[in-house]
């Protein structure tokens, strides 16, 4: 089985909140496949389906975001899991709005939410950070964390939030250079392992090959100095 947990804040006045884009990918994936109704174990909402072949259950801790470990731990014990088993999706404002990163293992960032599951997880989990930009200034970051999308920001949410969704086979099956490359595409971007191609340039010559090419004064066919150098050189070729 696999978990994916979206961390997010419960409540109709978090619903829209950057704080809970996690709670957002869940519930796109949740839209796009086949689960069971949502109900309530684990301190948290769940839902079991199947993506891939494989078992899946999707989590949306309600514990608010700060004690988001306490309900995924309860999973995974309950379970039987271990930290590979878990895919944690959750808001980054160190990442530009849209950019979506995934890795397994590294450090909380500062974020409550992940420092709950490393304690209550372990650390090696996949984490897949989705960016909401960043204010600009430390002052205004608790605002524009839980502070809504904007209307503009649909642009790139609605698309990002479907390429997901459309694909999270690829995230069950750990495909993900690929995932991040269908997000990436999703958005109007280039593939993360597409670089654009050099310009193919003639082959090199060396200068003594250019010389002797470029630089030979042509020979005389005909006249004195063509039988001239016909009997220095044997005639060859006659």
């Amino acid at each position: 089985m696999l978990i994916i947990a979206g961390l997010g804040n419960p409540g109709g006045k978090y619903v829209g909140n950057r704080h809970n884009i996690g709670f957002m990918a869940v519930d796109a994936i949740y839209r796009r496949h086949s689960f069971s109704p949502w109900s309530k174990k684990f301190k948290a909402e769940i839902a079991e389906g199947e993506i891939a072949g494989e078992r899946v259950l999707l989590i949306k801790p309600q514990t608010y975001m700060n004690l988001s470990g306490e309900a995924v731990g309860e999973a995974m014990r309950f379970y039987k899991l271990q930290p590979a088993d878990l895919v944690a999706i959750y808001d980054e404002l160190d990442l530009p709005s849209g950019k979506a990163r995934l890795k397994t293992g590294g450090g909380h960032g500062g974020h409550n939410g992940i420092k709950s599951l490393d304690a209550h997880c372990g650390k090696d989990y996949r984490r897949l950070r989705l960016g909401i930009g960043h204010p600009g200034v430390k002052e205004l970051v608790q605002h524009h964390v839980l502070g809504d999308f904007a209307k503009a920001d649909q642009a790139w949410l609605e698309p990002l939030l479907d390429a997901l969704a459309d694909n999270a086979d690829m995230l069950v099956r750990k495909e993900d250079s690929q995932l991040m490359n269908k997000l990436a595409l999703a958005l109007g971007g280039k593939a993360e392992d597409e670089k654009p191609k050099p310009e193919k340039k003639p082959a090199a010559k060396s200068h003594i090959h250019q010389a002797r090419n470029h630089n030979q004064p042509k020979l005389p066919t005909t006249g004195p100095m063509a039988e001239m150098l016909k009997k220095m050189f044997g005639g060859k070729g006659e």
